[in-house]
């Protein structure tokens, strides 16, 4: 933990000037003021961020943080533990569902496995290895706090070791049964009710989205978890991906490179680590609202749009990436040097 706190000691604030000149080429082009909304936002973000207003956003990568959750075994998921694999193994040949969508906008895909169970390795799917996946939720806690805290410093030292060549980071998750911990996770810090939280993750049943609930509520009131401590939230029902996600959103602050949430379990993962640093929503991205449930709270708790509302599910980082040739679209009329003096014509200026 020395070495995270340390690190959230040294997260520095936003650059404001930047942020002022990323706003004056916005305003200075020739289209209504704030036009493209969230896209001019988070370019100004960024500029912030990094600490001059020319962006850059041509090297991009996918960290699919990849690990199984005993609480599989209470029932919760259409599918065993044993698809995290295949789809880890999947990832790494260019097989999966995010494959061709990565390839499309050119951001590479690095899976990394910090707890895929009973996992051999495979070439291509980063060894970031914590444990042997988490323990069963209904039980036990998910795991210590120390192996949580070994799991965010992966997370964080993956984000260190690739931030010098990196312009702009997506994390996604694959982990069968991670939509139940992400929501126990969300009830906990929240410190609010799981049952609206909850949706049918992959596809749950009637009876299973009952019994998932169940397993919840119980894991809550068993473990009762610190709403004020995300690490012991995150250590008694949490997840491996989760953790070493929150380590990698922290990673990104510290070393100024953007990062774009996924889904509700990568949201999930960048709420603890803004509030464990409340400076680490800096580099923070959106990209969309889930079809979770949960998503909309995790949102509102963020206090930041997502700009993408199309019922994605998918997880692998899927919405992460589809923000991508958005702000790529952004960042080329941003560049255009389309401004009011250059087409002859009136500046829009603000009204009362």
């Amino acid at each position: 933990m020395e070495m995270l706190n340390e690190w959230i000691k040294n997260i520095s604030p936003p650059d404001e000037n930047a942020a002022e000149s990323a706003r004056r080429r916005w305003d200075g082009l020739a289209k209504p003021l704030g036009s493209l909304g969230i896209f001019e936002d988070d370019l100004v973000r960024i500029a912030a961020l990094t600490g001059s207003a020319d962006i850059q956003l041509a090297r991009r990568k996918l960290l699919v943080f990849c690990a199984d959750n005993g609480v599989v075994a209470e029932g919760v998921s259409q599918c065993g533990s044993e698809v995290t694999a295949h789809v880890a193994a999947a990832l790494a040949e260019g097989r999966s569902t995010i494959s061709p969508m990565a390839k499309t906008v050119n951001c590479a895909v690095l899976p990394v496995d910090v707890g895929i169970r009973d996992f051999p390795g495979h070439p291509g799917v980063l060894d970031r290895r914590v444990k042997n996946g988490t323990e069963n939720i209904a039980q036990k806690p998910a795991m210590t706090r120390e192996a949580c805290l070994v799991a965010m410093v992966a997370g964080a030292r993956l984000v260190a070791e690739l931030a010098g060549e990196t312009d702009i980071f997506a994390l996604g998750e694959m982990g069968i049964g991670n939509t139940t911990t992400a929501c126990a996770v969300l009830a906990a810090l929240l410190d609010t009710d799981p049952e609206p939280l909850v949706g049918r993750g992959a596809g749950l049943s009637d009876a299973g989205l009952r019994r998932k609930k169940e397993v919840i509520r119980g894991a809550l009131t068993l473990h009762a978890p610190e709403a004020n401590d995300p690490i012991d939230v995150l250590a008694k029902v949490g997840g491996l991906d989760i953790a070493a996600m929150c380590g990698a959103f922290l990673a990104a602050a510290k070393y100024r490179v953007p990062v774009v949430a996924d889904g509700l379990i990568s949201t999930v993962a960048a709420l603890c680590a803004v509030r464990l640093c409340p400076a680490a929503k800096k580099a923070l991205l959106l990209s969309h609202c889930s079809a979770e449930p949960a998503a909309a709270q995790a949102l509102e708790a963020l206090d930041l749009p997502a700009p993408i509302t199309a019922g994605l599910r998918l997880g692998e980082g899927g919405g992460a990436v589809a923000l991508l040739p958005l702000l790529d679209m952004a960042l080329a009329v941003y560049n255009s040097g389309q401004t009011f003096d250059r087409l002859g014509i009136d500046a829009y200026t603000p009204q009362n």
